[in-house]
């Protein structure tokens, strides 16, 4: 831990280390925000124009759509508290909705008593506020991470390299993406290698009519999808018929590099065969893919560390595959820094 004196005083006050958090998802912005409040000078990379991951929303028109993560539930009690925070600031709301089972256009109303949470307007939203709270840099692919002669790190992004310098790394991307940043460590390299990330398509479909379905979101079987539902109905929404369809991981991996005009189209067949109506025409349809969208075999770890090196990964990978697990899995590796470097007595 280093320290140092004001100039003309005696007392010592603690430098906290510089981090380098690299993605912005749940786990990356929890992370940030954590290490920030105890004054640790963080800053934060996105490859992509918006925080969120796969949390992140896309507009289209009038419609909003949630591509990616659809909504979160809470089990652990710290994010319980977190998650009344942001519902009082009105940013999260619980999404009251229909919910079914499709099997072949035979659907099954679902007596469905688990409590699911939303952002809003969008599911990034709480990611947003946070992500303001911090030092943000936006489309800035970071493609290695490059030891200094003195003991710390600096960034190599796709368009060179970055100028400062950081004593802490924290890798916060999927896993196949987070395994050659961390090729430093060979054994946390080797972890994140170790874990095989699915893929998902996603088909964005709004109409502008009703389609009078008796359930705004449902679980689909003997489909190539597996969840459909109808973004209007989440709160915050423009009350539309914006429908996110999600492709089972086989399916997904079947058609990865399948052209998205061909994906969108099949798969809005399968949802008029899992809604069981004609084949009709939206207003609007697209195609988006996840490449890596929930990892098959998690680490189960909470998060991974190098102590000597300073360098750590964190992820729902490292845990499993929900939301509140990102968010514990970046709560850790900060309440493991913060435990590391207490705070100095004045």
């Amino acid at each position: 831990m280093k320290f140092r004196a004001h100039p003309g005083e005696t007392t010592m006050i603690e430098i906290r280390p510089s981090v380098a958090i690299l993605g912005a998802g749940m786990a990356g912005v929890t992370a940030a925000r954590a290490l920030a409040e105890r004054g640790y000078p963080v800053s934060l990379f996105e490859k992509n124009g918006c925080v969120g991951g796969r949390m992140a929303s896309r507009r289209e028109g009038e419609c909003l759509f949630d591509h990616g993560c659809q909504f979160f539930t809470v089990r652990n009690e710290r994010f319980r508290n977190r998650v009344e925070s942001w519902r009082e600031q009105g940013l999260v709301s619980v999404w009251e909705h229909r919910m079914a089972a499709s099997d072949r256009g035979q659907i099954t109303l679902l007596q469905d008593d688990a409590v699911r949470y939303v952002g809003v307007p969008g599911m990034d939203a709480m990611l947003r506020g946070i992500a303001n709270e911090v030092h943000t840099q936006l489309d800035t692919l970071i493609t290695r991470v490059e030891r200094t002669p003195d003991g710390g790190w600096t960034l190599v992004s796709a368009q060179g390299p970055l100028p400062d310098e950081y004593e802490i790394v924290i890798v916060a991307t999927s896993a196949e993406q987070a395994a050659p940043l961390l090729a430093s460590s060979p054994l946390l390299s080797g972890r994140a290698a170790s874990v095989r990330m699915q893929a998902c398509w996603a088909a964005l479909v709004a109409f502008e009519f009703e389609l009078e379905t008796a359930f705004d979101a449902a679980f689909v079987r003997n489909s190539p999808l597996v969840w459909i539902a109808n973004g209007g109905s989440k709160p915050g929404r423009a009350e539309r018929e914006a429908w996110v369809l999600h492709a089972s991981p086989i399916w997904s991996r079947e058609h990865l590099e399948e052209d998205p005009d061909r994906v969108k189209e099949l798969l809005l067949h399968s949802f008029c065969e899992a809604v069981g109506i004609g084949d009709v025409r939206p207003a609007r349809l697209l195609a988006h893919r996840w490449r890596s969208a929930a990892p098959a075999n998690a680490l189960g770890t909470g998060f991974l560390w190098d102590d000597e090196l300073a360098l750590g990964a964190i992820g729902d990978w490292c845990s499993n595959p929900r939301v509140e697990n990102a968010f514990l899995s970046g709560l850790a590796i900060a309440d493991h820094l913060l435990a590391q470097r207490p705070r100095a007595a004045l």
